[in-house]
């Protein structure tokens, strides 16, 4: 089976049902855009959030129960699509600027040279979060609060998702399956903050 991905301690089998804790897991970003929907109440911008969350839900629980190369890659696509997204949102709410469209490319631009320098996908948007709690705290914006705490949130997820296969051998199960719960509440808490009041 050619295909076949095992990156993760709690996969040892192909099967359907080889990661359950990391497939059911994924059940987080479902309440999170279930909630971020609810919160829009109507706001096309935190419906297509909502949508957006809905996307990672989906493509993520089929990476986990199919373990295969494409549907790794929808997995990360989704996840990239929702950042690149968001980064064109935050200067426009925020900012009001017109030119939010270079938040899109600017944030890929930072992705690729992060990745190219060891730092992975998921360097890029842990700098941003911290990066949007900077300005907006410089610009007096009590939103900061939310981006540092996403930021941190993130951090512990990020460092739980990179410790999987290390702890294999003492946690059969190992921890990608927090990263997941982790990331939900990032996801709610960075939509929440964009649905200003």
């Amino acid at each position: 089976m050619p295909d076949y991905v095992d990156g993760y301690c709690e996969r040892v089998a192909p099967g359907l049902w080889g990661e359950p804790l990391n497939s059911l897991s994924n059940l987080a970003f479902l309440i999170a855009a279930v909630l971020v929907w609810r919160l829009a109440a109507g706001d096309r911008t935190g419906r297509v959030l909502a949508g957006l969350i809905g996307l990672i839900f989906v493509a993520s629980s089929v990476f986990h129960l199919l373990a295969t190369r494409w549907a790794g890659a929808a997995d990360s696509l989704a996840i990239l699509v929702f950042v690149l997204v968001y980064a064109g949102l935050f200067p426009r709410v925020f900012f009001g600027w017109r030119l939010w469209w270079l938040g899109p490319p600017a944030f890929l631009a930072l992705t690729v040279v992060t990745a190219l320098l060891g730092g992975g996908l998921y360097l890029a948007p842990l700098i941003g979060l911290f990066a949007f709690a900077a300005v907006l705290a410089v610009k007096r914006d009590a939103a900061w609060t939310q981006f540092a705490v996403a930021g941190a949130v993130f951090a512990l997820s990020l460092s739980l998702r990179t410790l999987d296969r290390d702890v294999c051998d003492y946690v059969p199960a190992g921890t990608h399956f927090l990263w997941h719960l982790l990331n939900g509440v990032v996801l709610y808490l960075v939509s929440r903050a964009l649905l200003r009041p």
